[in-house]
């Protein structure tokens, strides 16, 4: 069934059943990530920035934090470099660490501004740099064979602190928060942070009620490809042992489970895929995805 084939009255029950969701998150704050396919596809985006913009009308705080692999990757190919990953983490030398920073800082973030403004809101692009929100140091991987052998994948940073204030001061003035996922050092370097990674941290600092982080999978799989709907420290553990979590999964998984053991209240992992995911999650009662529990 399409939007055009909804009858009035199915319109109406509709409302009414998002009328009991929107008073219980009415001054919350959800924490958006905003990702994979649901960036490239015309489509998909403009029902992103139009639930984004909905979602405010109606009383809740949203703060989006965005990626931009794809967008990194194109101009990485352009000048004729390869993209890396090790643990899901991209290996940035200096020179990718230019082009991060020109794609997430200044084409993508200004993209995703425009859509939402475009849509009626009132959005107001940021990078971690901005105002020394995101403070970071450099990030070292553990080897998966050897703990005790550190990996070094170049300016990838690890966030130290982050400072909600200036995130605080637009929400105050009604302003849509959107965040480039880039971090600043001690001696001002600029560092690549993972948007997963930056979500849950501003998610934790925010006391966010949900952190929705949107994906290119219907949520978390099991080993048979099926959704699993609700997981548990134990079980993610044992799930990235095996190797069914893997590559882009675990610093997604790992921010999720973080977040929810922080005070956030409850975390998903949606199908960025699916036309209006975000009302689907929070305004319905037919939530889908991956939900993280603390225990």
């Amino acid at each position: 069934m399409t939007i055009e084939q909804i009858s009035p009255a199915q319109e109406a029950a509709i409302l009414a059943e998002a009328l009991p969701y929107i008073k219980r998150f009415h001054g919350k704050t959800i924490v958006v990530k905003f990702g994979g396919n649901a960036m490239i596809d015309e489509k998909l985006k403009q029902c992103f920035a139009r639930d984004v913009v909905l979602l405010k009308l109606v009383g809740m705080n949203v703060v989006v934090v965005h990626g931009g692999g794809p967008q990194i990757e194109n101009l990485l190919t352009r000048v004729g470099k390869k993209g890396e990953f090790i643990q899901g983490m991209r290996v940035t030398d200096a020179e990718t660490m230019e082009i991060v920073e020109m794609v997430l800082g200044g084409q993508v973030n200004k993209d995703v501004v425009n859509l939402i403004n475009q849509a009626g809101g009132k959005a107001v692009g940021l990078t971690g740099k901005d105002g020394g929100m995101i403070r970071a140091r450099k990030l070292m991987l553990h080897s998966r064979d050897n703990y005790a052998d550190l990996i070094d994948i170049g300016m990838v940073g690890d966030i130290t602190q982050i400072d909600p204030a200036l995130i605080s001061h637009l929400q105050a003035g009604t302003f849509i928060p959107v965040i480039a996922p880039i971090g600043v050092g001690e001696e001002g370097e600029t560092y690549n942070i993972n948007a997963d990674v930056v979500a849950g941290k501003v998610a934790e600092i925010l006391k966010a009620e949900k952190l929705v982080l949107l994906t290119n999978t219907p949520g978390v799989l099991d080993k048979n490809g099926k959704v699993v709907t609700d997981v548990t420290p134990v079980q993610i553990n044992a799930m990235v042992e095996d190797g069914t979590l893997h590559g882009g999964m675990l610093p997604k998984i790992s921010s999720a489970l973080e977040a929810a053991q922080s005070g956030v209240k409850s975390v998903h992992i949606i199908d960025g895929r699916v036309e209006h995911a975000l009302l689907l999650e929070i305004l319905t009662n037919h939530g889908f995805g991956t939900m993280i529990k603390s225990a």
